[in-house]
């Protein structure tokens, strides 16, 4: 499966569960996180997005500490199951 097709997965459940998915651009800081996930109340979520098994590169693991250390969540996710689980953790349903 590709990324592209895990990003879209994401996208579509955010989205039913009441969420938003902006793809997250940040020119000059190469390596951030795919997409920022917005839940109401509040809640903003930072997911790198990769194909199955693949691991974030050495930048992205530094772009990502980076916020975590500013107290964000970040989650890598590389499979569909990796989607409905961060929708079962983090959606509205969850809050």
């Amino acid at each position: 499966m590709r990324e592209s097709a895990i990003e879209k997965y994401l996208r579509e459940q955010v989205k039913a569960a009441g969420g938003r998915a902006y793809k997250f651009v940040s020119p000059g800081n190469a390596g951030v996180p795919d997409r920022l996930v917005l839940f109401p109340k509040e809640r903003a979520y930072f997911v790198e997005l990769k194909a199955p098994g693949k691991k974030p590169t050495p930048l992205q693991t530094v772009q990502g500490d980076k916020l975590r250390k500013l107290g964000f969540t970040v989650e890598v996710i590389d499979s569909k199951k990796g989607v409905d689980e961060f929708i079962r953790k983090h959606g509205v349903s969850a809050s």
